[in-house]
């Protein structure tokens, strides 16, 4: 009988807490057993390398939000000494003081007409009063954290974890050696994937020559023509036009079997090359291999990005995006 031993312990512990600053001697430490076979932390990464990844990235989100709460706190805390008050008392001074006075009565009910709610008027005022000083001291207060934030030298020195992410089979756009990549985990009916397009597009331009494009098929099962899409991309792709016909499906959003023949006719690809290739199912496989790789990252919906490995659920705003991108391009330079 095969006896297994496993230290649940690993998610919790310093191996893994310390493997954010990559320490040899938490990598090293034996955290799986097997009929007298151990294994290192390291060796079970290697073995799997997608299999924790999402338990690290929670745990850098969780200790990146802590310490971004505690900077906030210690600011507050060193304003409220420098001005001989309490925080309360600092807070009422430089926010509950000015926020704006409480809207007027028609505005109010101008509101209520908004709220989705079978009560009558009298009956939410006070809680659309409450819900609407409540948001207004939030941004004061965040305004508030903002100027002392820009007084301080804040560096919160936390590495998110990469994910190492093969690109075999996987279209690229772009230079092979450029400074950032981003990897999209996509599906050609979602229509978060469908709205995120202009924006790569923009970045694509913004950064030509500094950015590589990785396109990777998850085709949802709530999509019926994801799949056959992500496979018509790839039979245009046997033909040298696959990130032509990628932004054709995006723009065009026609994905039935006879528009997907229709856009290979519109790029003037061999019509019965592709046609065989879409019928016979000839990229099926392909396709679903990378939908089981985005599932090994237990990837909750799409688009899913991976930029330089650090994982983004969802779509990103563009001034996000130059956030993310403009400190790899920052840390590339800083290596060279």
């Amino acid at each position: 009988m095969t006896k297994l031993i496993l230290i649940l312990g690993m998610l919790s512990t310093s191996p893994f807490a310390a493997a954010f600053a990559d320490e040899p001697s938490s990598n090293s430490a034996v955290v799986l057993e097997i009929d007298g076979k151990k294994f290192t932390f390291s060796e079970f990464e290697q073995k799997r390398p997608a299999a924790l990844f999402q338990a690290r990235n929670t745990f850098y989100q969780s200790a990146r939000k802590s310490a971004e709460e505690f900077v906030d706190s210690y600011l507050l805390e060193q304003a409220a000494d420098a001005e001989h008050v309490t925080v309360a008392e600092l807070l009422e001074r430089h926010v509950n003081s000015v926020i704006a006075k409480d809207p007027p009565e028609d505005a109010l009910r101008v509101y209520y007409e908004g709220v989705d709610t079978t009560e009558p008027y009298e009956a939410v005022r006070p809680q659309i009063l409450s819900h609407i000083r409540q948001k207004r001291l939030d941004k004061a207060k965040a305004e508030y954290l903002k100027t002392l934030h820009s007084q301080a030298k804040v560096a919160i020195r936390m590495s998110p974890p990469r994910a190492s992410i093969s690109l075999k089979d996987t279209p690229l756009r772009g230079r092979q050696d450029a400074p950032v990549t981003i990897i999209e985990y996509a599906d050609y009916e979602c229509p978060y994937c469908q709205q995120i397009q202009p924006v790569l597009d923009k970045l694509e331009t913004e950064y030509k020559g500094k950015l590589a494009f990785a396109y990777k098929d998850a085709p949802l099962p709530m999509h019926p023509h994801a799949q056959k899409a992500g496979e018509a991309a790839r039979c245009a792709g046997a033909q040298g036009k696959y990130w032509e016909y990628h932004d054709l499906l995006f723009a065009s959003k026609a994905l039935d079997i006879p528009q997907l023949k229709e856009s290979a006719a519109t790029l003037k690809l061999d019509t019965q090359v592709f046609d065989k290739c879409l019928t016979s199912g000839e990229q099926e496989k392909a396709v679903k291999t990378q939908l089981a790789e985005a599932q090994t990252f237990q990837l909750q919906g799409t688009p899913s990005f991976f930029i330089n490995g650090i994982f983004f659920s969802g779509g990103l705003t563009l001034e996000q995006f130059h956030t993310v991108i403009d400190d790899e391009l920052a840390s590339a330079s800083a290596s060279k």
